[in-house]
């Protein structure tokens, strides 16, 4: 994978594209999170403006999206706050609109195209639509991850394990280890605060960690949602000993591509969610 290693960017610094989806979806607004260089997969807050419409249409790779404020229509279904799909390559969705608007995020496994006509699809990977607020939280998924966090599973590719998934913890918790997966870790903070060893995430805060890199120990004090995603085959986790002993308000101390490095910086904590 040729994405470049992000952690941290507070997305509300990133500036808003139009015509970047303009293949896809004519009109709307985009933040890039991240963008890999060779196939063109990108990870995207997309806003959807009030009383915008598209016709449906299949694309030729796979379009995942969870609703973080607004709400859209897409054939029959609607999706509001805390809603997710997954859309496999080939899957043709039907009508789009939405009439008070959106605000989305969307990850696409390749460059955003339309496919020339419906395709056949692997029935597997479709979530047509999941209500994350009814989602069970599953219990303690490694026997030795802190106590007071659960997971709500959203979608696991049948082939790659690649899993989509939220986090909730509970507030004043924290860890003193650090962890290191054998995969890709994508995150989304929806809601809370954490702080870590590269400073301290407030909604809106994103990152891509490439695999086998340390990170951690985190804690919050306000309790926090995030939004998962790893790819790479199937997650577990090996705890080490930290680099730096936890502590509450660390320095900012991002890693980023120099790209990005003009949009750095820590947001207040009544800033806006983008």
């Amino acid at each position: 994978m040729s994405r470049a290693w992000i952690e941290f960017i507070q997305s509300q610094f990133l500036p808003w594209r139009l015509g970047y989806l303009s293949g896809v979806r004519s009109g709307v607004e985009c933040k890039i999170l991240s963008i890999d260089d060779e196939t063109g997969a990108c990870s995207l807050l997309v806003r959807y403006p009030a009383g915008w419409s598209a016709p449906g249409n299949a694309l030729t790779v796979a379009d995942e999206l969870f609703v973080l404020e607004g709400g859209l229509t897409i054939g029959d279904r609607a999706y509001t706050d805390h809603a997710f799909a997954h859309f496999p390559p080939g899957f043709a969705t039907g009508h789009w609109a939405t009439q008070r608007g959106a605000v989305v995020l969307e990850f696409f496994s390749g460059r955003p195209e339309r496919a020339a006509a419906a395709m056949q699809y692997d029935e597997r990977q479709l979530v047509l639509h999941l209500d994350a607020l009814g989602a069970e939280y599953t219990g303690n998924f490694h026997p030795e991850f802190p106590p007071g966090a659960g997971r709500k599973i959203l979608y696991q590719d049948p082939e790659t394990l690649d899993t989509t998934w939220l986090l909730g913890t509970m507030p004043l918790r924290w860890a003193e280890r650090a962890e290191v997966h054998p995969t890709v870790e994508e995150m989304y903070l929806i809601a809370g605060e954490v702080h870590g060893n590269r400073g301290v995430m407030r909604p809106g805060a994103y990152f891509w960690r490439p695999a086998a890199k340390p990170h951690g120990p985190y804690g919050t004090q306000t309790g926090n949602l995030y939004l998962f995603r790893t790819q790479g085959g199937q997650l577990s986790t090996t705890y080490v000993e930290p680099e730096h002993a936890f502590h509450w308000w660390p320095k900012y101390d991002p890693v980023l591509p120099p790209e990005l490095i003009p949009y750095a910086g820590e947001v207040p904590p009544t800033a806006k969610r983008w």
